[in-house]
């Protein structure tokens, strides 16, 4: 899917309510037409991003784009609100920003029973088309969340009635050998750093997957289907 550049073409996406992941513009970005953009993104809480001119250069593929190029979405985002009343069991990303990552993730929690899949709207991946071909279908069928703080959706969830559940490696308690109570959410970090302390201390427990070797972490996506599925595990035992 190559993306939208120019004024018109994005302004008529937006009017249309066409799926759109984010919209770039350059900085310093003025006048009624730029604004007018600036004011359907926010009506349809659809992310804006202000970048460089040569930014902006690069992510047109060198097409004349007015200082606007727009990411179409491989879907819809729902809502928290309506996807934690369900009391199934929710994976929340704090800022995985490898959209295969991010496909592979939505592809193990469709296939482990996840009723939804939580990521931030800023610093990490979006619904993008190479997230959808990584998904491998999955998107048709679990929701996907898109929240602008990740520490409130977690205080959020705990209102529903939630535990909460981070898998980092510096964690207390190994994953398999904690009781899950449910309804559960579990939190897992972005590519290389894990999770963010001010997202860790929303946690009510801390878990990690042991190692062998001189390997430190596991790639994010491989850690998160290796917790999802001891979870269905023991749901189908029980």
């Amino acid at each position: 899917m190559s993306p939208l550049v120019g004024i018109h073409p994005v302004r008529e996406a937006l009017r249309a309510g066409s799926p759109l992941d984010r919209v770039l513009m350059v900085k310093g970005a003025a006048g009624p037409r730029l604004q007018e953009l600036l004011d359907l993104c926010r009506e349809r809480d659809i992310p804006v991003r202000f970048e460089s001119r040569e930014q902006l250069d690069r992510a047109s593929g060198g097409a004349p784009h007015q200082g606007v190029v727009a990411y179409g979405a491989a879907g819809k985002y729902a809502s928290l609100a309506d996807t934690a009343g369900t009391r199934g069991m929710h994976v929340v990303l704090d800022g995985v920003e490898d959209p295969h990552n991010l496909g592979a993730i939505i592809r193990s929690a469709h296939a482990a029973g996840a009723a939804a899949v939580v990521v931030p709207e800023r610093r990490a991946a979006g619904l993008t088309e190479t997230v959808g071909r990584a998904a491998a279908g999955a998107l048709a069928y679990i929701p996907v969340v898109r929240v602008v703080n990740v520490s409130r959706a977690l205080e959020d969830l705990k209102k529903h009635g939630y535990w909460i559940y981070g898998v980092d490696e510096r964690g207390k308690h190994l994953y398999d050998q904690i009781a899950f109570t449910e309804p559960v959410a579990f939190v897992l970090g972005g590519e290389g750093r894990g999770l963010h302390e001010h997202v860790a201390k929303h946690c009510d427990f801390r878990l990690r997957i042991p190692m062998a070797g001189g390997v430190a972490s596991l790639n994010v996506s491989v850690a998160a289907g290796i917790v999802l599925f001891e979870w269905r595990r023991r749901t189908q035992a029980s």
